[in-house]
C-alpha cells in the first residue's frame, strides 16, 4: 500500500486529486473512492466484526425487514433493505464510502476530541477492485458500460446474501451506489462496499493487491486548518447531515473554542 504523510493543506489536495486526469476523456475524473477517518489507526472493519455481530447477520437484517414498515424502501429486495439498515445504525457487513475527497476529509476532522491524533483517509481505485469481480458482476458492468453497482444491477445477479457469497471461490469487494433514501446520501455522494463474505476483512483484501488503493496521513497539527477551511467551503454538518441535529452539530463544533497551544 501506498502511504503519504502531508504536512500543508496544499500536499493535501495533490494528493487527494492524484492520478485524477483521465487522457480518455480529456477531464479530471477520479477513479479512486474515500473514507475518512479521525485516528490514523482506524482500520476497515465493518460493524459486523467490531461488534461481533458475524454469527448474527442473516437474524440482524431479517428482523430489521420484519418490524421496519412496509414501505420503508422502495424496492422489496436485499440490496435495499440492506442499505437502509445501514444507513439507520444495524450492523452489516457495508462501509460507508464517498466518491467526495472533501466528505471524506470532514469525517477525517469532524471530532475535536480526536483533534491530538492523527487522520487517515483511505483512498481505493474502484476499477482496479472490479477486475478481481467473478465474472457474473463483471459482465453486468460491461453491458451496461458502468464501474459501480446499483441495487437494481445487484439484484439482476443476486438475489439473497448466500446466492452473492456463492459467487466465487476467492474473496473479493464491489461498490454500489444504494437508493437515494434521504437527502444524506445524496449530500455525501456515498456508496458503499460490499465484501464477499461478512467476515472477510477488507483491509486484508486489498493489502493482497497494492495497486487498489492508498492512504492519506493527516497530521494532527494542520486539523484546524483543514476543519477551518472546509467550513469556509460549506463541508459541514448542517449540509451532509440536514436537519436540525446536523445544525445543532455544525453549530457546537464551530463555536468552540480553540486551545491555546
Amino acid at each position: 500500500m501506498r502511504e503519504t504523510r502531508v504536512s500543508t493543506w496544499i500536499e493535501l489536495q495533490e494528493a487527494l486529486f492524484d492520478n485524477s486526469w483521465q487522457d480518455s476523456l480529456s477531464r479530471h475524473r477520479s477513479n479512486f473512492v474515500f473514507r475518512g477517518a479521525p485516528r490514523a489507526s482506524h482500520g476497515l472493519d465493518t460493524s459486523l466484526q467490531t461488534g461481533n455481530f458475524v454469527a448474527h447477520e442473516r437474524h440482524l437484517l431479517t428482523s430489521f425487514r420484519k418490524y421496519a414498515a412496509r414501505n420503508a424502501v422502495h424496492g422489496d429486495f436485499v440490496w435495499n433493505w440492506l442499505s437502509l439498515a445501514k444507513h439507520h445504525g444495524l450492523p452489516t457487513r457495508l462501509l460507508d464510502w464517498t466518491y467526495s475527497p472533501y466528505v471524506a476529509l470532514h469525517f477525517a476532522t469532524n471530532e475535536l476530541a480526536h483533534f491530538n491524533e492523527d487522520a487517515t483517509i483511505w483512498c481505493v481505485d474502484y476499477r482496479k477492485t472490479n477486475d478481481l469481480l467473478p465474472r457474473p458482476l463483471r459482465k453486468v458492468l460491461d453491458a451496461e458500460d458502468v464501474n459501480i453497482f446499483t441495487t437494481d444491477l445487484l439484484n439482476s445477479v443476486a438475489t439473497t446474501l448466500e446466492s452473492f457469497d456463492a459467487l466465487a471461490r476467492e474473496d473479493f469487494v464491489l461498490f454500489f451506489e444504494p437508493p437515494s433514501l434521504d437527502e444524506r446520501i445524496v449530500n455525501q455522494f456515498a456508496l458503499f462496499s460490499l465484501p464477499s463474505s461478512a467476515s472477510l476483512r477488507l483491509e486484508d483484501l486489498l493489502a493482497q493487491h497494492d495497486d487498489t488503493h492508498r492512504r492519506i496521513i493527516v497530521p494532527a497539527a494542520l486539523k484546524w486548518e483543514i476543519r477551518d477551511k472546509l467550513d469556509q467551503a460549506n463541508i459541514t454538518e448542517r449540509v451532509l447531515f440536514p436537519g436540525l441535529d446536523g445544525l445543532s452539530k455544525w453549530l457546537k463544533r464551530y463555536f468552540t473554542t480553540r486551545p491555546s497551544s
